[in-house]
């Protein structure tokens, strides 16, 4: 673990006229533009025009499961295949999905034996058996792609010990386990249509078991269409349209010249409160929801003199949280005290706590301590890709920020790289620190703890040579929060593991090897004709629950 998803992707990308003449050609086929939202029907009573337009600017590498590692492919792959377990619409509860019961776990923890679904067929027609799931596993692991250390850090093996059985030795006890098979890349594909072996991938195609089969994959649209043959409940619409945007400009006029039926992801601040204020007057609706992202600055241990503790803690208290989320994000997130988001229970706001926003006071304090002065000032050089217009605007405001209330003791130079570098770069350690954001694999503390703070190998002294810390870029090594994880990794009681996390977050509040910023709201939008958008508390977007009036 530990890979951040904002890693590039290169993608062709369409323009607007494109866009909107595939929305037009659509509606020529089916019925009249003008009764877009009026669809027409058929002899037997069922709608003939409801498919479904979803415009977004994400970007789309690849479909291949045991490849895909960034925001859009795993949205796809939830709506186009399916894990051993999920969770219940509209809450964090984990449910069996191919699985047909929670796993039996054996007493040292190691030992998950899961029972599964019968009658399952994929969309080439094989049949899903323990078989087909394990080579599924086995392929995700050994084909080496983006994800395949989630699943081969933490087992030591996957075996189909029955026709409808599959068995897993775990490495370590971990008792997020079940959480993780709900990665979307853990899903059951066709042994038919794919194929073990390093590196060998299919961008293009999908051949998996859930509610949609992958119609058309382009380098500007994809088309899902239902699989009529699902084992479970089928979709309310009848298959959906993907228009991929090449800007989030491009995805706001087209939204607004009702060229798509629903704009998910990613619209500037400014184009969120346009549609905002338009849905406020009927004009269509918004649907907006608690992100589980969050966004934070790394600090980069090995780069003097952020070695000092004083320095990094006079970074934490010269953060101003509500002014970021006022003035760059324009209300549209919320301030965030922790890496573990407010969306998961055992959040406790550390650095309001210990530091609390724009706390300048103590800054100079500290930094004074650390030999610093208005003649001899600390400088703080902050990275940030140069993609991201919202990321430059925050080193901005906290450049502003310093300068205005710092008295000459702490100053900001800001630089910017493209993406790919910044991300080679970032575990080398050549950014002392670095604004970046963070989506999790899973939806369980542990996703927010061991990717940042693990560290297998290293020392107090000489800090993280090689673990999560490292490839996260802040060196950072905790004997106790290396034994911490292991614990809350093997504690399966709620409440003790609720603890065990509260006393790391305490300790990174304390030490300070990444300074907690913001934690992202998700809005989608969708014309008054469309019933169904759902935004999960465990940030997936089932399409299945999109209908067209």
């Amino acid at each position: 673990m530990g890979i951040n998803k904002q890693q590039p992707r290169i993608r062709i990308k369409p323009s607007v006229i494109k866009a909107i003449a595939l929305f037009f050609l659509c509606c020529l086929l089916t019925a009249s533009c003008g009764q877009r939202t009026r669809p027409s029907v058929t002899a037997t009573g069922e709608n003939a025009n409801n498919r479904v337009t979803i415009g977004t600017t994400l970007k789309l590498r690849t479909m291949d499961p045991a490849d895909g590692y960034e925001t859009l492919s795993g949205q796809l792959l939830r709506n186009l295949g399916d894990t051993l377990y999920t969770y219940k619409s509209g809450t964090t509860e984990l449910i069996p999905h191919l699985a047909t019961a929670m796993p039996k776990v054996s007493q040292d923890g190691l030992t998950y034996t899961i029972p599964l679904r019968q009658g399952v067929i994929f969309h080439d027609d094989t049949p899903f058996n323990a078989a087909a799931m394990e080579f599924s596993l086995q392929r995700f692991i050994q084909n080496g792609g983006s994800p395949a250390l989630l699943l081969s850090d933490a087992v030591e093996s996957v075996k189909a010990t029955g026709e409808y059985e599959l068995t897993f030795q775990l490495k370590k006890p971990f008792a997020a386990f079940p959480s993780l098979l709900t990665f979307s890349g853990m899903c059951a594909v066709s042994p038919k249509a794919y194929e073990i072996g390093q590196g060998k991938f299919k961008p293009d195609t999908f051949v998996g078991t859930g509610r949609y089969k992958l119609a058309k994959y382009g380098s500007d649209s994809l088309k899902f269409d239902v699989f009529d043959k699902y084992w479970g409940e089928k979709p309310v619409n009848q298959g959906i349209d993907i228009l991929l945007l090449s800007s989030s400009s491009n995805l706001f006029n087209t939204f607004q010249t009702g060229a798509v039926d629903v704009a998910y992801l990613s619209l500037d601040a400014d184009q969120v409160r346009s549609l905002d204020e338009g849905a406020k007057k009927g004009k269509w609706q918004e649907i907006a929801g608690e992100s589980s992202t969050v966004n934070y600055m790394t600090l980069n241990m090995q780069s003097k003199p952020l070695d000092k503790l004083e320095v990094r803690q006079a970074i934490a208290s010269v953060m101003d949280r509500p002014l970021i989320n006022e003035r760059v994000l324009q209300g549209q997130a919320q301030p965030l005290y922790s890496l573990i988001p407010t969306t998961l229970d055992v959040q406790k706001p550390v650095f309001k706590e210990l530091y609390g926003d724009a706390n300048t006071a103590k800054a100079k304090e500290l930094l004074t301590k650390a030999g610093y002065s208005a003649t001899n000032p600390f400088v703080l050089p902050i990275w940030y890709a140069s993609a991201s217009r919202k990321r430059a605007l925050v080193a901005s405001t906290i450049e502003a920020q310093t300068k205005l209330k710092m008295d000459g003791i702490m100053q900001v130079e800001i630089n910017s790289v493209e993406s790919p570098t910044l991300f080679q770069n970032i575990e080398k350690g050549i950014y002392p620190a670095v604004l970046v954001d963070w989506s999790a694999d899973f939806f369980d503390a542990d996703n927010y703890i061991q990717p940042f703070l693990d560290c297998a190998t290293g020392s107090e002294a000489g800090g993280c040579s090689k673990g999560a810390s490292q490839s996260q870029g802040s060196f950072y090594y905790s004997d106790r929060v290396n034994q911490l994880i292991d614990k809350e990794r093997k504690e399966t009681n709620p409440e003790t593991r609720k603890a065990i996390f509260a006393e790391i977050q305490d300790i990174l509040g304390k030490d300070v090897p990444f300074i907690p910023l913001w934690q992202d709201k998700d809005y989608t939008f969708a014309q008054n004709s469309i019933t169904g958008v759902r935004l999960e508390p465990t940030q997936s977007f089932p399409f299945w629950f999109l209908k067209k009036q």
